[in-house]
C-alpha cells in the first residue's frame, strides 16, 4: 500500500526565495539536499523542528506550507473528539466524576461555538 502525496508548498517557496535545495539543506541544519527533495515531494514528514524552522525561514505557519497534512490531521483529530464527546454523553457517571465529565463537554461544546455564550453558564 502507497502512502497518499500530501500536498504542500515547500518547493514553490523555496524556489520563490531564490533558494536551492542546498542552500535550504544547510539553513536547516541537513547534512544533504536530499532531506528536501523528500519533504517537497512529500515522501517524508518533517519533524516538529524542522517544521518549526520552515515557519522561521519562509514566514508561514505549517498549516500555509502542508496544507494537505493539516487538512488530514485535522480531519482524523476532529473524528476522534465527536467520538469522545458521543462516549461522554453516553456515560453515567456520579458525584465528582460526573462534574469532570460535564466540564469536558462544556469545553467541547464552547470549541465548536466560540463565539457564543455556554449553555452552562
Amino acid at each position: 500500500m502507497t502512502r497518499p502525496i500530501m500536498a504542500n508548498y515547500l518547493r514553490s517557496r523555496r524556489r520563490k526565495a531564490g533558494l536551492s535545495q542546498r542552500e535550504l539543506a544547510r539553513v536547516l541544519g541537513f547534512l544533504t539536499e536530499n532531506q528536501v527533495g523528500r519533504h517537497e515531494r512529500g515522501v517524508l514528514l518533517p519533524t516538529f523542528l524542522v517544521a518549526i524552522s520552515l515557519e522561521i525561514v519562509f514566514r508561514a505557519s505549517t498549516s500555509e506550507l502542508f496544507p494537505g497534512v493539516y487538512e488530514t490531521v485535522r480531519q482524523n483529530v476532529e473524528e476522534r473528539l465527536d467520538a469522545l464527546e458521543r462516549e461522554l454523553q453516553e456515560s453515567s457517571a456520579r458525584g465528582r466524576k460526573a462534574a469532570l465529565i460535564a466540564r469536558k463537554l462544556e469545553w467541547l461544546w464552547e470549541r465548536r461555538n466560540p463565539d457564543a455564550v455556554s449553555p452552562i453558564s
